[in-house]
């Protein structure tokens, strides 16, 4: 949780830690980005005026490094602040004063949207596979690990998106050349 005001953090890491969730706090925006590139959390409730880095610029730097889950809290109610801060990457906002049982309830439904994407749920129609901090962009063959592209061949790239779209799953080494040499003829096949 990254915010300033002390009543506001204490009392939301409290209902939080409540319902289970493990809470840790920083009080501004810099002390917020080195708190999420050290711990790494499944999600930020993220307050939107900050001494230091304000909350939008704290969520444009913590996106930057890995795609984390955000809650925007703040004061703020206009159309705009909302569209501000849902562009820069936040998951959903809430404005003060907000009821504890809404915040756990939002906190809940972020976490299952986020974690139903990690564990392998491919998006827009399969085009992308996500699992874990791993991205594949199946038509473009380009794949990202924590946010940075890495480059593979076709060969491997094949390897990975079937392995990563159906995870835990174990193939058979025929299976696996199966899905190499598919890709190898459709490259031919979009080649003639």
């Amino acid at each position: 949780m990254i915010e300033d005001e002390p009543t506001i953090a204490a009392a939301v890491a409290a209902r939080l830690r409540a319902e289970g969730f493990d809470v840790e706090i920083a009080s501004d925006g810099l002390g917020g980005v080195a708190l999420c590139q050290r711990l790494r959390p499944d999600l930020v409730v993220l307050d939107l005026m900050l001494p230091g880095l304000d909350g939008l610029e704290v969520c444009r730097r913590i996106q930057r490094d890995r795609q984390v889950p955000v809650l925007m809290l703040t004061a703020k109610d206009s159309e705009t602040d909302l569209e501000v801060g849902l562009g820069v990457g936040a998951d959903d906002y809430l404005t003060k004063p907000f009821s504890p049982r809404e915040l756990v309830a939002r906190v809940r439904a972020v976490l299952r949207r986020s974690e139903a994407s990690r564990d392998g749920e491919a998006t827009r129609n399969g085009e992308l596979i996500r699992v874990g901090d791993v991205l594949l962009d199946v038509p473009r063959m380009r794949a990202e690990v924590a946010g940075r592209r890495v480059e593979l061949t076709p060969t491997e790239f094949q390897l990975l998106a079937t392995l990563a779209a159906q995870p835990g799953r174990i193939f058979t080494r025929s299976q696996l050349l199966d899905a190499i040499h598919g890709v190898a003829f459709e490259s031919y096949e979009r080649a003639i």
